[in-house]
């Protein structure tokens, strides 16, 4: 009820009297106004006028269920919720609640442990960003698992916009600044796929970044020089996760291998790889139907499906 309430507040130009509500919703006004209230003490600015009804002002950049289950018009993905004000991190979140539903999310205002790919810390302070974790059981081989990386970083594009692109497997940037990383982990049998969990980090609000990531980082304000309601974010990118999620699973990556190279950096670009414990140049110019990096070198072609990966131009590599 209180989603249907929000929605209609959301979708109004003006302002709405509860009696039309109540009448939408087949609910009593006292219900309605109980559900204003609390609106209110969630820090919705909200403006009730005798004989005209309530407006909403604005919304709170306050990460909860009722603001991102306004936005959601998926099937499973983020209809199951839990929500840390702090945690170590939301995939040891997602791992402790292994048994949740398939497409359980989990989402921290604060991770005091983040972790980004190769074992790497990831900044992620209060209020500023998205660090969520989504639970998946696909019935995929283990080997197939990875491939749901490259998934995640489409539906990442969609959701910001701002002309982000792909850095294979699992960075989105803008300019060539990072933007969102993601780490994908699971618990798998030799053939068979327990649980997969995947992670991704989102630098939304900030307005600087200290130390040695201020060259190699930004954010969506940054970029756009406006602030988000990251309720809203959050919702766009399961709508858009789902969507691929699911288009994924039923014909695998090939259905999709085209969106995810138009939006990858990468490609046509010189790089650096560490393969097998040695440092090849070279130049990316494909990604293959296995997700793998196609390097072409002076030794010949290399598909890279792991390890280190520099693009020039990104992150300072000249």
């Amino acid at each position: 009820m209180k989603n249907k309430i929000l929605n209609i507040l959301k979708n109004t130009d003006g302002y709405i009297s509860g009696e039309k509500i109540s009448e939408q919703l087949n609910v009593s006004r006292a219900a309605v106004w109980k559900h204003i209230k609390n609106f209110k003490k969630d820090g919705y600015e909200i403006q009730s006028v005798t004989n005209k009804g309530y407006r909403l002002v604005s919304s709170p950049d306050i990460i909860t269920e009722d603001g991102i289950k306004s936005e959601l018009n998926t099937e499973f993905i983020g209809r199951n919720i839990f929500l840390f004000d702090e945690t170590d991190t939301t995939n040891e979140r997602a791992k402790a609640n292994n048994t949740a539903p398939e497409g359980s999310v989990f989402i921290a205002e604060v991770q005091t442990h983040g972790k980004g790919s190769r074992g790497r810390g990831w900044v992620s302070p209060r209020g500023t960003g998205i660090w969520h974790t989504i639970l998946l059981k696909p019935d995929i081989s283990p080997l197939e698992v990875s491939q749901i990386t490259l998934v995640t970083g489409i539906a990442v594009c969609k959701a910001i916009g701002l002309n982000s692109m792909i850095k294979w497997p699992n960075d989105i940037v803008i300019g060539g600044k990072k933007i969102c990383g993601t780490l994908t982990e699971m618990s798998a049998e030799i053939d068979s796929v327990n649980y997969v969990i995947c992670g991704t980090g989102i630098n939304v609000n900030m307005e600087s970044f200290d130390g040695d990531i201020a060259d190699r980082a930004t954010s969506m304000y940054i970029e756009s020089g406006k602030k988000y309601v990251r309720n809203e974010i959050i919702a766009k990118f399961l709508n858009e996760f789902e969507y691929y999620y699911k288009k994924f699973l039923d014909g695998g990556l090939g259905v999709i291998l085209d969106e995810y190279k138009n939006h990858c950096i990468t490609i046509g670009r010189d790089v650096s790889v560490i393969f097998k414990k040695e440092t090849i140049i070279g130049k990316a110019v494909d990604v293959d139907e296995n997700g793998a990096l196609v390097v072409e070198t002076a030794d010949g072609i290399i598909r890279v499906t792991s390890g280190e990966v520099s693009v020039r131009g990104i992150y300072g590599y000249v």
